[in-house]
């Protein structure tokens, strides 16, 4: 009898003993985070220090942050330079264990005269990819025993990146090549342009930190009216008074809002990765179609 007691008890309490146990994991972004989640599923407890609509470009560590680090048994990072203020927290939550870079795999774009590294690679579903597999065997390393669960769970994300990836592909072949070209706030979308054919262009640079020049602005607006392109966007991470200042001066087409460094709250448009890649697509798709169409080159010039 009281042998058959002591199995119930076990049996009642070895649902909260398994979650207590769970693996503790820091992601660093929004982004990053929705990744891990989709790979670590029910078996890891999540924290995503920069949520949902928050700049990490010139994010401030907060006492949760440093007590959550402090606490993982992993954090996960994007890497490429992204999180420059990750060194000083780990050093101050005493943080002692891996340390996972999701890009490493990435073979990253360098812009500048100093070649800084571009770190927005999830801007690329082929770059995702790669995160995924980094992020399936970091967790399979911290937590051996739920590996076949990692494994699987990679493998039916994995699946969903592909369908993604063949569907961006035949949305951005619907735009003629000529026409393939937007104005953004700042450049996060080099990798995007690189992979999908898009030519991007940004009055800022790779961050938020800085203001555009005049003579950036003026610039633009002069290749806005030499390429013909009337397609400019917001981002959800950025002062929206550049592109206002843009579609005032040059009378472009506003395609609406595009999630670049993190993702809309759950009630937006883009609250997962899948979902804001779908949601940028079918704006950049929608916006390119509003510019002027590049002449054919194969066609002569009409004598009058």
């Amino acid at each position: 009898m009281l042998r058959n007691l002591c199995l119930a008890m076990l049996l009642i309490l070895a649902p909260t003993s398994a979650y207590a146990a769970r693996l503790k994991v820091v992601a660093t972004f929004s982004v990053l985070g929705d990744i891990v989640s989709n790979v670590g599923g029910d078996n890891i407890e999540l924290t995503t220090l920069v949520g949902p609509n928050a700049d990490a470009h010139s994010y401030e560590p907060t006492p949760d942050a440093v007590k959550a680090i402090g606490n993982a048994d992993l954090v996960i990072v994007n890497g490429l330079g992204f999180e420059g203020w990750m060194g000083r927290l780990i050093a101050s939550s005493g943080y002692s264990g891996p340390v996972i870079v999701a890009a490493k795999e990435v073979t990253s774009l360098n812009v500048g005269e100093k070649l800084e590294m571009d770190p927005h690679a999830w801007q690329s579903v082929t770059n995702v990819i790669n995160y995924t597999g980094a992020i399936r065997d970091a967790l399979n390393d911290a937590d051996r025993g739920h590996s076949a669960k990692y494994k699987e769970n990679a493998e039916t994300y994995i699946r969903k990146l592909n369908e993604l990836e063949s569907w961006i592909q035949e949305q951005v072949a619907s735009v003629p090549e000529g026409q393939r070209a937007v104005i953004t706030t700042h450049d996060a979308f080099r990798y995007f342009g690189r992979y999908y054919g898009v030519r991007f262009l940004a009055p800022a640079g790779i961050t938020n930190e800085s203001s555009p020049s005049a003579a950036d602005m003026a610039h633009i607006e002069s290749l806005m009216r030499a390429q013909k392109i009337r397609a400019i966007f917001f981002e959800n991470v950025s002062d929206d008074k550049i592109i206002k200042q843009l579609q005032q001066d040059s009378g472009a087409y506003i395609g609406g809002t595009l999630y670049s460094d993190a993702l809309s709250p759950p009630t937006g448009p883009a609250p997962t990765y899948i979902s804001m890649m779908k949601h940028n697509v079918a704006a950049l798709v929608e916006g390119m179609k509003q510019n002027t169409p590049a002449p054919d080159p194969t066609e002569a010039p009409v004598n009058k």
